[in-house]
C-alpha cells in the first residue's frame, strides 16, 4: 500500500477512535456495509489461517471463497501478525 499524506489522515483518525461503538460509527460513514463485511470477513479468515485451520473448515465457518482465503493468505504480513497479539492480551 502506499504511504501518503490521505492515508495518513484516515489512520490518524482511526486511530483517536476508543471503543467499539466509536469504531461502528467511523466505519458506517466511510464504507458501504458490504466493505465492512468483507473487511471483517478476510480478518477472520487471516485469524483462522495463523491458527492453521484448513481451508475446508474456513469456508465453511466465514462463507468466504477459497480464492479469498488464498489472496489473504498471499497478503498477510505483520500488519495482521501484530493485531492478532494485542487480541491475544
Amino acid at each position: 500500500m502506499e504511504k501518503n499524506e490521505f492515508n495518513d489522515r484516515l489512520f490518524d483518525a482511526i486511530l483517536t477512535l476508543k471503543t467499539r461503538e466509536e469504531c461502528y460509527k467511523f466505519f458506517s460513514d466511510a464504507c458501504t456495509p458490504k466493505e465492512i463485511t468483507t473487511i471483517a470477513q478476510r480478518f477472520v479468515v487471516a485469524q483462522m489461517l495463523n491458527e492453521k485451520k484448513v481451508y475446508t473448515e474456513i469456508v465453511e465457518k466465514t462463507g468466504a471463497s477459497t480464492a479469498t482465503i488464498s489472496r489473504v493468505s498471499r497478503a498477510m504480513n505483520e500488519g495482521f501478525k501484530t493485531a492478532f497479539e494485542r487480541l491475544e492480551k
